[in-house]
């Protein structure tokens, strides 16, 4: 019988550049002429994005919040070199990167049967000062891969599967993050990935092209949306079944930050909603799932919590097997786009 280890991160972006430019997405939406007047003065602004904003948009605050992900990492790291898993399976979303206008799938097991040589900076001036000649070698794990696509099916979930890339050269970003992210301080990273995607941004993928909007294009025409919470949290479940019957040791991982300014209707995109990730926070800590298979499709885009159907995923996974919050890290902000969570499960 298999044996699973559930983790869950963030992919932020910004995590991987200079401390300047972690207050980007505030300072462009502040930009945004269709967002009302008012609500972009400071002034008006709740308390403590006020203070994280400070008199010079962020930067002060930006170490802090910095250290506090980087803290969590590194405890999920400790978690995954003592597990010494065969592979990790990490539920992210696709950003029109690898996936476009000629195909859009639920869910992906992107079961590669190379492993992938990646160069993700491209010039782009990072944390780590990696030149865009720096390389990164991701193994992959074609027979756990397939074993999983094959279980899938046999649970009667209509995946998708591919044996390489189709739009993107190597990782897209929730993925490539995913490794560099829990490789924070270059030791190294051993460990086959296995990347299984989720169409997070179901209505926005392709008429957004996944990515921030101005507010006034909000609701301009879309596409059909992303699988249910519920589907997502009982896709989760079904994963754990099939690799609890597999030979191998698993770490399953959600990789994303939790709600997004940048999408909040909520909030006319300026800040992320800190009040219903605290809430979904709370009942995963405590074990209330009921709260996540319950949750509504229409609140996750009301909220801008579109990412966290990766977490769905695990949390239906660790529900199946039982397992519970053994340590968990909830990094709050209002300026830095998106809250961040990092959990160990067991």
């Amino acid at each position: 019988m298999g044996e699973i280890l559930g983790l869950g991160i963030s992919h932020w972006p910004r995590l991987g550049q200079k401390n300047e430019q972690l207050s980007y997405w505030l300072r462009r939406t502040l930009q945004d002429p269709d967002i009302p007047a008012h609500l972009k003065d400071p002034k008006n602004w709740p308390p403590r994005m006020q203070e994280e904003w400070s008199d010079d948009e962020g930067l002060s605050h930006a170490q802090e919040h910095r250290d506090s992900m980087a803290s969590g990492l590194r405890e999920v790291r400790k978690a995954l070199d003592a597990f010494k898993p065969d592979a990790i399976v990490v539920w992210g979303d696709d950003q029109y990167e690898n996936f476009r206008e000629d195909l859009i799938p639920a869910f992906s097991v992107l079961a590669y049967q190379d492993d992938l040589v990646c160069q993700p900076w491209g010039g782009t001036p990072n944390y780590w000062d990696e030149t865009k000649e720096t390389t990164f070698n991701v193994k992959s794990a074609p027979e756990i891969s397939k074993y999983l696509a094959t279980g899938m099916l046999e649970e009667e979930f209509d995946i998708a599967y591919a044996y390489r890339p189709l739009h993107f050269p190597h990782l897209p970003h929730a993925f490539m993050n995913t490794v560099l992210y829990l490789d924070y301080d270059r030791v190294g990273f051993p460990y086959p990935l296995i990347p299984f995607q989720v169409n997070c941004y179901g209505r926005y993928v392709i008429s957004h092209k996944g990515f921030g909007f101005p507010y006034a294009e909000a609701d301009k025409p879309l596409d059909p949306p992303s699988p249910s919470p519920k589907r997502c949290f009982d896709l989760g479940r079904a994963a754990a079944r099939v690799l609890a019957r597999s030979p191998w040791r698993i770490a399953l991982v959600a990789s994303s930050s939790w709600s997004h300014a940048f999408l909040s209707e909520k909030s006319k995109h300026l800040w992320p909603d800190v009040e219903s990730d605290r809430n979904l926070y709370d009942a995963m800590v405590r074990g209330d799932t009921d709260v996540w298979r319950n949750t509504k499709l229409a609140d996750i885009e009301f909220s801008g919590q579109h990412e966290l159907l990766n977490w769905f995923c695990l949390v239906g996974a660790m529900t199946e097997l039982k397992k519970k919050v053994l340590w968990s890290h909830f990094t709050e902000t209002w300026v830095y786009n998106s809250d961040k969570v990092a959990a160990i499960f067991g």
